[in-house]
């Protein structure tokens, strides 16, 4: 593609706040995702590139350098820059997140330890379908879209809240397309390009990629935001995203005056702090937190059945002050218009049966996790990885070499895990994996052995693998 025509597909890039090279990489990154600018296409070189968007070559090389970090771009002395992927571009040092093929691409001999969520639809829910055939049939003079969600469903998630302690009426809840669209739709709502945001390294990928679609400057704390307030004095962020419960990909549990101190910051520096309870639900026997919003009411909390009840079950919600309520519904309603009513309906029947599902499943959760740690101190014992208390991933650091690298050999000998590097903005965390442990206990076992072989045949390459753009849940 010659430069005139990536200019041609540009557009108009440099409208909105911030640095002009984030609103670049912004653009650039959009065209790639969408296919508009596909594999192996060459990008004009930084100064022809400068020279025809009238700007310094160094806002050029640094959205250049941004995209190249996120795996969308290669930079080749002699050959140019290009779209990553492709026949015209050298071949990487990585293939794609595993995670990420393993769905698109899915193979029945590996075993993917890099997405979790529960496979098999409890019986619960197939009732819960059954149940609602009567009032789908009675419907009229309703043509089925709310975009913040269906009443029904907002009335049960707000009562579920109020009984554990964070009185909720239905207008602070908007149901979404589980708990990624909420997210997706929080960092519409909030962040433009170039905002910061302050967020836990390592974190949920999915949060990252969702932060880097609006171009926003993600600022990294450690695990449970220490040093939080100053962080908040000296970056100025547009947003603050936590994951207090379970942590994904940690398992940490931050204690009630750690997250109150927290929202207490947060709420007296106008920042918008969002809790994301996703794997809130899934503590072992005796594990149970209650909701942030009983610590923070003013805090935005991100809910999801998808991973307490099924995977496929795409339902998930925001909890949130009213006028943030109505700015993201006035969001969504442009985007879709509303979700799956009668999936809305079943899920409206399921959330006062929620506790005694999690309840049922959490010693089982438990004994897998068990399981998983029990096969790599036998079979792995130089890997460090502790328990947790609940949530569905284990943190493992490697003795040596990379997660990148690894999670390639791993992918040869038939696993699927995620490298570590990708759930770390700070660069950090190139030594861990990230593991779930939601497989039956022979399927976990069985996991640890082919991982047992891909080590005995691991050779760290002699400089780092990059990782590739993190697509996980």
């Amino acid at each position: 593609m010659e430069p005139i025509e990536v200019m041609h597909r540009l557009g108009r890039w440099s409208t909105g706040r911030g640095p002009l090279y984030l609103l670049l990489a912004a653009r650039l990154r959009q065209l790639i995702d969408a296919g508009e600018l596909p594999p192996g296409t060459g990008l004009p070189p930084d100064r022809v590139f400068a020279r025809i968007l009238s700007v310094g070559r160094s806002t050029v090389v640094a959205a250049y350098g941004l995209l190249e970090g996120e795996g969308r771009i290669v930079r080749r002395r002699g050959s140019g820059t290009r779209v990553a992927g492709g026949a015209p571009t050298a071949a990487p040092t990585t293939t794609s997140a595993p995670m990420f093929l393993h769905l698109l691409e899915p193979d029945p001999e590996v075993i993917s330890l890099a997405c979790a969520a529960p496979d098999t639809p409890p019986p619960e829910m197939t009732a819960a379908f059954a149940a609602i055939l009567p009032e789908l049939a009675s419907i009229t003079a309703d043509i089925g879209y709310h975009p913040a969600g269906c009443p029904t469903l907002r009335e049960a998630i707000a009562q579920r809240y109020t009984r554990l302690g964070a009185p909720t009426h239905a207008d602070r809840i908007l149901v979404t397309n589980g708990g990624q669209q909420a997210l997706s739709l929080l960092a519409r709502a909030f962040i433009a390009p170039g905002d910061r945001v302050l967020l836990e390294t390592p974190t949920y990928p999915g949060a990252l990629e969702a932060f880097r679609e609006q171009a926003a400057v993600l600022d990294a704390l450690s695990v449970g935001f220490p040093g939080f307030e100053a962080a908040v004095r000296a970056h100025r962020p547009a947003l603050a995203y936590l994951t207090p419960t379970f942590h994904n990909p940690t398992g940490t549990v931050l204690p009630r005056l750690v997250r109150r101190r927290i929202a207490e910051v947060a709420a007296a520096a106008g920042v918008p702090l969002i809790a994301d309870e996703v794997l809130a639900e899934l503590g072992f026997p005796g594990e149970v937190m209650p909701p942030y919003a009983a610590d923070s009411d003013d805090a935005i909390s991100i809910g999801s059945l998808s991973k307490s009840i099924w995977g496929g079950l795409r339902i998930g919600w925001i909890r949130a002050p009213v006028p943030v309520i109505d700015r993201v519904t006035r969001l969504r309603a442009v985007h879709d218009l509303g979700g799956n009513l009668p999936t809305q309906l079943a899920a409206a029947k399921l959330l006062p049966q929620l506790d005694l599902l999690c309840a049922n499943h959490a010693a089982q959760r438990q004994s897998c996790h068990n399981a998983l740690l029990g096969a790599l101190a036998a079979h792995l014992p130089d890997w460090s990885v502790s328990a947790v208390r609940g949530g569905q991933t284990l943190w493992v650091a490697l003795p040596y070499g990379d997660g990148n690298s690894f999670a390639q050999t791993a992918l040869r000998h038939g696993v699927a895990v995620l490298a570590g590097s990708g759930l770390d903005v700070s660069g950090g965390s190139g030594e861990y994996i990230r593991l779930h442990f939601r497989h039956p206990e022979s399927t976990l076992t069985a996991a640890v052995a082919r991982l047992a072989t891909a080590w005995e045949n691991y050779r760290p390459p002699a400089q780092p693998a990059i990782a590739p753009p993190p697509l996980a849940v």
